[in-house]
């Protein structure tokens, strides 16, 4: 038993990787088998399809970034403090990624269109999370007086988050920090803005 959960977290391991670096479409299960050094029936044993190991892989890839997240604002005191922790997660995330690829939400969500219903749904689930977790912070910041109480909740995650994303898609285009950098500076003018 703990032999076929090692392979199975190895095959979502491995299968994340490409899905993320290579996409969702380009990434065959020949591609896998390579990366895994298994065969085709040893991965079609773990999981039904390709789009059941692209769920668990995207689900593995969420788990990573938002647990790293997750620590570091655990770890902070207080609204600013934890906003900045997200900050400097996306401003670190070109010298030290947590995965290569890029921003797996961001990933997902390109790829995901009306023809993978059930990629679409899972991107727009992990962005909910982001943009929940986010929110969580500002209504947080203004119970205990750190964000002024007439800030819109969701008008400031949504800009928040798209920024972030927004930045670091073209820093990782132009293979330079300065976007995401000057994106977050920005955001710390808000957050500057509607705290106490």
């Amino acid at each position: 038993m703990r032999n076929a959960q090692a392979t199975k977290n190895t095959i979502i391991n491995e299968s994340a990787n490409l899905f993320n670096t290579q996409g969702y479409k380009a990434t065959s299960i020949s591609d896998i088998t390579k990366a895994t050094g298994l065969t085709k029936g040893a991965i079609y044993r773990h999981f039904e399809n390709k789009g059941d190991l692209e769920k668990h892989a995207l689900q593995r890839l969420s788990k990573v970034m938002f647990g790293e997240i997750g620590t570091t604002i655990k770890e902070a005191k207080t609204f600013t403090s934890k906003i900045e922790a997200i900050f400097l997660f996306f401003e670190n995330y070109m010298d030290t990624p947590l995965y290569e690829g890029g921003c797996p939400v961001m990933n997902a969500a390109v790829e995901a269109d009306d023809a993978n219903p059930v990629l679409r749904e899972q991107a727009c689930a992990m962005l909910q999370q982001f943009k929940d977790a986010v929110s969580t912070l500002i209504e947080n910041g203004i119970k205990n007086n750190q964000v002024k109480p007439d800030a819109d909740v969701a008008f400031y995650s949504t800009i928040f988050i798209a920024t972030l994303e927004g930045g670091i898609m073209m820093s990782r285009l132009q293979r330079d920090k300065k976007a995401i950098t000057h994106t977050i500076a920005h955001l710390r003018n808000i957050v500057a803005e509607i705290s106490i």
